[in-house]
């Protein structure tokens, strides 16, 4: 008994100690700082999203909470604080990083669950009064944008009563409800009417990431090639792109009627998204592996989804304003540093035409939107001598009287002691429209007189546009997003960020401020992610602003043409704009195969009979190239994998122009050509195994013994050969080799070089020397003859016969000249 009794006591002291070492060896989630996490709190719904004077007098906030860490959380409950409100466009993004002792307006705490397992959830809903009364309340008395903080507390297995998480959002308040349950017992609070409404214009981007194939030049029939279906989902019912349409339909009046929110807003298109997406039309296959490009492919699912959604869009164009994106997302300050003419047309000149034949519309020309926000010089000059007068950028992105925007650093009121020439990122809002006289390009003939040769750009608000770019899935930070507020938008949940956009698209609204102008701009990013239900209530934001007289719908034709700013502006490079801009080691192999498409392009002819131009042929070389330098998922913090697709489509396209200059080549003829004379024509055959007609020239290397004749430019059918016959002279009866070569005009080497071993059947120099010898010998040997006859000496070629028959040998000769005589 007693051996058994301390057994016992040994497995409850080794069971007490496993229970002490677990706080030790637990792995609870760690935050940011290190701290281990035991709940995530996730907010799910905010209502009403916006307070009004007609709405309810309580806010409802819904959200869950999840034990994610290893052990059980009791008593877990939540309660809602506020802070002051924002008093700074700053403040619309570091608020929400503030301390919990800023919000000191608190409610009581509301229980959720007893106990929380790991790994188990539950939903809550909690309500709190807007306005002081009987009752805990957030003790809102005027109109503006406060942070609100909803806290849960818990206490873990080994622990004590603490705050475990909580969820940060601004609440827009644009006046109050009354507080009395027949709505009389006390007025509502209404904004100041001293302010005149905000003219609002709205961006709305629809784009992708690059989809096609690198390496697949133009053909008639042939199908396109995607590197993976995902776009089928993305325009197909509840994809991405889908849900942006639908939510733009939403708003989109009856004919007839006045358009409201839609006449504010602009729909800005990425050429290669719709250009995609309708060769998808037509049918199109997908790579098995996107990682091999060169792999196996299947058949693509979404021609109809692509069909649909086209149509739709097609249908909002029409009604609604439209503009062209740079194709591809292009960082159009590295396409300024690349220098090709090629590329620089098809990215800037030619989406215009693309979203305009595709979608039946005509999209607004001269206004370029590029995806970095930012831009430096020589892409603001490039902008200009492509026909752009007006570029949309970040308000950081340019400074007056050369003062450079402090973005970093303008996180507090704006210093007083500035020059109210000085933009200073962000507090002090850049003028909507300013003009560049340090970025003017001479403009073409033709050119309509007064035209401003200084590029313009029309600024939006970076703070703003930060809250937009964090709605939706995959949320980027905005390159102009200064460095101080920048911070992980995942961490926050998706209803939460669409509050915080509500937020920031009212308080330029809501803060009247004579060193601000009274218009916004709203530009979420051009590879956004909203969903229908988010895009619909942030449009319908612009129109409950409208109702209450606090923002006024404007055309984005009506902003970008308003007159400048009469101060002067300067282009201000953002820093982490170049950071994420594409890498420069891109930029010397894009603009050497730039070169390469333009020199082949040069030798490249339209045929009339052949459906196939050299401009369609080529056109996806150049496009290739120009995904290569696209900011597409170039946000994130670690951009290998854009690298890598870049690196990728620069590598294929070399290897398809590679293959299309060997595709023009001379046949080599094998074994020895033989001449039947010194002059007869040198046979040769030239192939070309493109699908179009090119230009050639033969370059023969010929050897001193021979004399061959410069054709000139010749025309090779498209996927045929052809026969040439090259005048040749040749001196010289031995075996020479000649080597020949194509080029194109500009003398640009075609195919691989060969080489063709002649001999003539021509004796040459030689010939004439033994003629001439031999008749020199005839002329002495006759006159020898002569002299001996003439003296009456015997020949020693006669020896051998008598004389008699000499004698007779000489009658019959002079009977033979008597006959010829007579």
């Amino acid at each position: 008994m007693t051996g058994g009794l301390i057994r016992l006591i040994t497995a409850v002291l080794t069971i007490l100690g496993s229970m002490t070492l677990l706080p030790a060896v637990a792995h609870a989630q760690a935050d940011e700082s290190g701290t281990p996490k035991f709940l995530k709190l996730t907010l799910d719904a905010v209502a009403p999203g916006t307070v009004t004077t007609g709405s309810d007098p309580k806010l409802t906030i819904s959200g869950t909470v999840t034990n994610i860490g290893d052990r059980v959380v009791d008593d877990v409950s939540v309660r809602v604080q506020r802070a002051a409100a924002v008093d700074s466009p700053s403040g619309l993004r570091s608020s929400l990083r503030l301390d919990q002792a800023n919000y000191e307006v608190t409610g009581p705490f509301q229980d959720v669950a007893t106990q929380l397992s790991p790994g188990q959830r539950k939903q809550f809903s909690v309500s709190i009064a807007l306005r002081a009364g009987s009752e805990a309340s957030l003790g809102l008395t005027d109109p503006g944008v406060y942070p609100l903080l909803l806290n849960v507390n818990g206490e873990p297995a080994y622990g004590t009563q603490a705050r475990l998480d909580d969820a940060r959002f601004l609440l827009p308040v644009l006046g109050l409800p009354p507080t009395g349950v027949d709505g009389s017992a006390e007025p509502a609070v209404t904004p100041p009417p001293e302010a005149s409404p905000i003219a609002t214009t709205m961006i709305w981007p629809l784009a992708d990431r690059p989809r096609m194939v690198a390496g697949k030049p133009g053909s008639v029939n042939g199908q396109a090639e995607l590197l993976d279906d995902e776009l089928a989902a993305s325009v197909g019912k509840g994809g991405r792109l889908e849900q942006l349409v639908a939510a733009l339909e939403s708003v989109v009046p009856a004919p007839g009627r006045d358009k409201g929110v839609a006449g504010s807003v602009c729909i800005a298109i990425d050429p290669d998204l719709v250009s995609t997406v309708q060769t998808m039309t037509r049918g199109y296959r997908v790579l098995a592996s996107p990682s091999d490009p060169s792999g196996a492919t299947r058949e693509g699912t979404g021609a109809a989804n692509a069909q649909a959604w086209l149509d739709r869009l097609r249908a909002l164009a029409t009604s609604m304003c439209t503009v062209a994106l740079p194709f591809a997302q292009v960082d159009v300050s590295a396409l300024a540093a690349v220098n090709d003419p090629g590329l620089s047309a098809r990215a800037l000149l030619a989406p215009a035409d693309v979203v305009d034949s595709i979608l039946n519309t005509q999209s607004l020309r001269g206004v370029s939107l590029p995806d970095s926000g930012s831009i430096d010089d020589p892409a603001g000059l490039l902008l200009r001598e492509h026909g752009y007068g007006t570029a949309v950028l970040a308000g950081s992105a340019v400074s007056g009287d050369g003062s450079p925007a402090d973005t970093d650093n303008a996180l507090t009121s704006a210093p007083t002691t500035l020059t109210p020439d000085v933009v200073v990122g962000g507090e002090q809002a850049a003028p909507d429209v300013v003009r560049v006289p340090r970025v003017s390009a001479e403009l073409p003939a033709g050119t309509a007189a007064g035209t401003d040769p200084a590029l313009r750009v029309t600024t939006f608000d970076i703070w703003s546009a930060t809250a937009l770019a964090a709605v939706g899935s995959n949320p980027p930070t905005p390159s102009f997003t200064p460095s101080k507020v920048r911070f992980d938008v995942t961490n926050d949940s998706r209803a939460a960020r669409l509050q915080d956009a509500l937020g920031a698209m009212t308080w330029s609204a809501l803060n009247p401020s004579p060193d601000r102008p009274r218009s916004q701009l709203l530009m979420p990013p051009q590879q956004w992610g909203a969903s229908r239900e988010e895009g619909v209530a942030l449009l319908k934001q612009v129109e409950l602003l409208t109702r209450n007289n606090l923002a006024s719908p404007r055309s984005f034709t009506d902003l970008v043409t308003q007159a400048p700013d009469p101060r002067p502006f300067t282009l201000e490079y953002l820093p982490r704009a170049a950071q994420d801009a594409a890498p420069e080691q891109f930029i010397g192999p894009v603009h050497d195969q730039g070169a390469r498409v333009t020199e082949l392009m040069r030798a490249l002819v339209e045929l009339p009979e052949s459906e196939l131009t050299p401009l369609a042929f080529l056109t996806p070389a150049r496009e290739d190239l120009l995904r290569a330098l696209s900011l597409s998922d170039r946000r994130a913090d670690n951009d290998t994998l854009a690298d890598l697709h870049a690196q990728r489509r620069i590598d294929q396209a070399t290897r398809e122009l590679d293959t299309m200059f060997s595709s023009v080549s001379v046949l080599p003829p094998g074994g020895v050509y033989t001449l039947a004379s010194e002059e007869s024509p040198l046979l040769l055959v030239a192939r070309n195994e493109l699908p179009v007609a090119i230009r050639v020239m033969f370059r023969i290397e010929a050897p001193a013994e021979t004399n061959i004749t410069d054709i000139g430019e010749q025309l090779l059918p498209p996927s045929g050969t052809r026969s040439f016959q090259i005048p040749t002279e040749v001196s010289d009866s031995r075996k020479l080799v000649i080597p020949i070569a194509l080029t194109t005009p500009d003398g640009i080497a075609l195919g691989e070089a060969t080489s063709v071993s002649v001999r003539s059947n021509a004796y040459g120099q030689a010939l004439a020397i033994i003629t001439a010898c031999a008749a020199i010998l005839l002329l002495l040997l006759a006159g020898r003859r002569l002299l001996r006859r003439f003296r009456g000496q015997p020949d020693p070629a006669d020896e051998g016969f008598t004389p008699e028959t000499v004698e007779r040998a000489g009658r019959l000769r002079r009977a033979r000249q008597r006959l010829q005589r007579q």
